[in-house]
């Protein structure tokens, strides 16, 4: 059985086009090699050894030609003439086989058509805006580790609207995958399966309603999550009923986009100055503003008075809140359910196994008393200072 699936292996390795060009290739050299080395091996010192005969052979099929080696015969020189031709004839092939190679990969490239088998670790960013160009920058920009290499971006949108992206230098090396993201079968292409995170767009490449955009947002955090349970999902919605069903999925971050943007425009009204604060907080400026960090290792078990404390003394920022249960759902549900069994007493064992029921991802505590236990798994939200003259933020 072994030695019939090594063979069925073999026989399918074969099949490969560069794999029987190669063989050939191997082949018709080496026969050159041998065919020199019969006319010349009698009658000429240079060219006695298989060595010579393939030194010659390689030289010569180049179109090298060091002269450091001459037939002398007439046979031999015959045999040259067709080692000289072969060499234009297939380094001319090769070449241009190698040119329709690497343009047929870069039209796959702009096309969305590739298949990422080998990215891992990567981010999956499902969906097209208007502001794609500058969504994907802001990314770079908000994550200095990454590259563009490591961010997978899968839409339906035209060639002339991903041609801005796939061709700014800033950007260069990002990959694309074209195809409905609600589909496995793009998804597979995009290998979401070893993504660690993936952001689900409000999608406006097609003209879908906002019913169709956030329903489309479900349908792929059920595919996302049921390949890889294991990535951080993001989803953006637009209507707030949608929340529960992603909530059900057990989506790790849902934006409300639409229902911010609201909020901004409500406060506006009341001449509160609130779309200013946000402005500072989220705005472009690489220093200042809301940031969201990982809390030191001695930070985790002090109280929230001690943490903000210690922040204030590095000149990180000032400490407002706490993001708790951070990271993958999944893997927080299992580790909170492995140590709710560690209590000995059934009563306790039950009491802890609701708790892990009502575990929230990403759970937000702002402000919270200064003798607050900071938990493992935690995030600080800090304000981070900004340098300002006469009053403006530089």
């Amino acid at each position: 059985m072994k030695s019939r699936r090594r063979w069925h292996r073999f026989l399918y390795t074969l099949n490969d086009p560069s794999i029987r060009i190669g063989i050939a290739l191997s082949v018709f050299f080496s026969a050159l090699t041998l065919a020199i080395l019969a006319a010349e091996k009698a009658s000429n010192p240079a060219l006695e050894s298989v060595s010579d005969a393939f030194w010659y052979t390689l030289v010569t099929i180049t179109t090298i030609g060091y002269g450091d080696i001459t037939p002398v015969t007439g046979l031999g020189r015959l045999v040259a003439v067709a080692i000289m031709s072969s060499g234009v004839v297939v380094f001319g092939a090769v070449s241009g086989k190698l040119a329709s190679v690497f343009f047929d990969r870069q039209q796959k490239r702009e096309r969305g058509l590739v298949k990422l088998r080998k990215k891992r670790e990567h981010l999956v960013v499902c969906g097209w805006k208007p502001d794609m160009d500058s969504l994907v920058t802001g990314i770079l920009r908000a994550n200095p580790e990454m590259l563009p290499g490591d961010i997978v971006l899968v839409n339906g949108a035209s060639q002339e609207r991903m041609y801005p992206i796939l061709n700014s230098a800033a950007l260069r090396g990002i990959h694309y995958v074209n195809g409905d993201f609600i589909e496995e079968e793009t998804l597979e292409r995009a290998n979401v399966k070893t993504a660690s995170n993936v952001m689900v767009l409000a999608d406006y490449s097609q003209n879908y309603s906002e019913i169709e955009m956030d329903s489309r947002t479900v349908l792929a955090v059920i595919t996302i999550k049921k390949m890889n349970r294991m990535s951080y999902v993001a989803a953006e919605i637009l209507d707030p009923k949608f929340r529960k069903h992603l909530e059900n999925e057990r989506c790790d971050e849902i934006i409300l986009s639409r229902q911010y943007e609201k909020r901004v425009l409500v406060s506006a009204s009341g001449a509160t100055g609130a779309s200013h604060v946000l402005e500072h907080l989220f705005g472009e400026a690489e220093n200042g503003g809301l940031t969201i960090v990982d809390i030191p290792e001695q930070g985790i078990g002090m109280n929230f008075g001690e943490l903000s404390a210690l922040f204030s003394a590095s000149g990180s920022g000032i400490l407002v809140g706490l993001l708790e249960n951070t990271g993958n759902y999944f893997l927080r549900k299992q580790e909170a359910l492995a140590e709710a069994q560690k209590n000995p007493d059934i009563p306790g064992i039950v009491s802890n196994l609701k708790k892990v029921k009502e575990l929230k991802s990403n759970r937000t505590v702002l402000a919270p008393d200064t003798d607050y236990a900071v938990k493992k798994y935690s995030k600080a939200i800090l304000v981070c200072p900004t340098a300002t003259v006469d009053g403006e933020a530089l």
